[in-house]
């Protein structure tokens, strides 16, 4: 198949969170598959940088980056206006055989929908997460909705979900349940087969052998929890006095006030910034658990990386992993400090149990989440959105 696939930012725009990296992973493994993937992108990079727009081909996937009107637009306000991208939709969609948009509200999936009626052109949606009107420029999400969103969802092929919570936000929204798909994210499992030594991270964080890690890894944007996991931890070092904690990723508005929060914890909590390829594998490796305390989390992918790397996690119930890892890779816990300390507590108090659902979560994560095995299960999608009557 000829599949367009439109994303407002993608390889490599890590800072830009999960969304970038799954997309990738997806077409990389469509195209490894014999399919004919095409990125329409913009040139964004993260906050302050740029790639050079134009073409190129990466692991058997056209790129076509076009310029952003504004670099600071695009990453504070997740505004992507990109001109070049009109051109190339209008004159180029025909030739495709299905287009696949990811996120839900932006531009370029507005002007997609217009060409694609216009030309004939079938496209699902998969809105990783972006369906929900949480936190800021609620008024802007709500009139997007009315202007555009509506339609979107209505005219897709086929509409995709990362997790049944998701497939529930369509629902919601007005979808019919059988236009809708459920597939989780996946991971390139050769990235987790030589792991770096184990001590790496600690050392370069000042982190002693002897302390009981939590590692958080992530955005630090509201939506994700880090507020709460800083009370539990002040909570947690009351009964485990050699617990740590790290907080890496880059900042999505947050940093700021959550050091202010931690500033009564000294240096049991060190904020290291992004952290990329080996450094973040470093990071899973010496963690004694991993915590994802999101208030909304569509997936979660962060958790399929931890249990990839052997280390056990803690997930509130409001992360669409949860149900995955349930009992046998990590602990599910409410959206409450309480609750987010004991099970830290227990984790960390018993090495028995993180080496089982260490071991377990690997297993779990080979078994099921492979990018192979979730693009084949694309193809089924796609298959569908194509067929009369879009059913699977």
């Amino acid at each position: 198949m000829k599949i367009l696939h439109v994303v407002s930012y993608f390889y490599p725009a890590w800072a830009y969170g999960g969304v970038a990296r799954n997309a990738y992973g997806l077409c990389q493994a469509l195209a490894a598959r014999g399919h004919e993937i095409t990125v329409f992108t913009t040139d964004t990079l993260d906050a302050a940088h740029r790639i050079a727009a134009g073409r190129e081909t990466v692991d058997g996937i056209e790129i076509r980056r076009f310029r952003n009107i504004s670099n600071w637009l695009a990453y504070h306000h997740h505004i992507f206006a990109s001109p070049g991208t009109i051109v190339a939709v209008r004159n180029d969609l025909r030739r495709f055989d299905l287009v696949h948009l990811h996120d839900y509200r932006t531009l370029q999936n507005w002007l997609v929908h217009r060409y694609a009626r216009k030309f004939g052109v079938p496209y699902v949606l998969q809105a990783r997460g972006s369906l929900v009107n949480l936190y800021a420029k609620q008024r802007l999400k709500a009139w997007f909705d009315r202007i555009a969103g509506d339609a979107l969802l209505r005219d897709a092929a086929r509409l995709i979900a990362v997790a049944p919570p998701e497939a529930e936000e369509y629902r919601r929204r007005g979808v019919s349940a059988d236009k809708i798909s459920v597939l989780p994210n996946g991971l390139d499992l050769s990235q987790f087969e030589n792991l770096p030594p184990g001590g790496a991270f600690r050392a370069r964080y000042g982190f002693k052998d002897t302390d009981r890690l939590v590692l958080f890894l992530g955005r630090l944007h509201p939506v994700k929890g880090i507020d709460l996991l800083l009370k539990a931890f002040a909570g947690l070092i009351k009964t485990v006095p050699e617990a740590r904690l790290a907080v890496a990723g880059p900042d999505a508005g947050e940093l700021a006030s959550l050091k202010k929060l931690a500033a009564g914890l000294g240096d049991r909590v060190v904020f290291t910034g992004p952290l990329y390829d080996e450094a973040k594998l470093a990071a899973y490796r010496d963690a004694d658990c991993y915590a994802l305390t999101s208030a909304y989390e569509v997936f979660g992918v962060s958790v399929l990386e931890a249990l990839a790397c052997g280390t056990p996690v803690v997930v509130t119930d409001r992360c669409g992993a949860a149900d995955a890892v349930r009992d046998r890779a990590g602990l599910v816990v409410p959206y409450e400090a309480g609750e987010i300390e004991a099970a830290l507590g227990r984790l960390l108090g018993d090495d028995a149990l993180r080496r089982r659902l260490g071991q377990d979560g690997k297993k779990l994560v080979a078994e099921n989440f492979s990018w192979d095995k979730i693009a084949a299960g694309m193809e089924e999608i796609y298959r569908a959105a194509l067929a009369p009557g879009g059913k699977l």
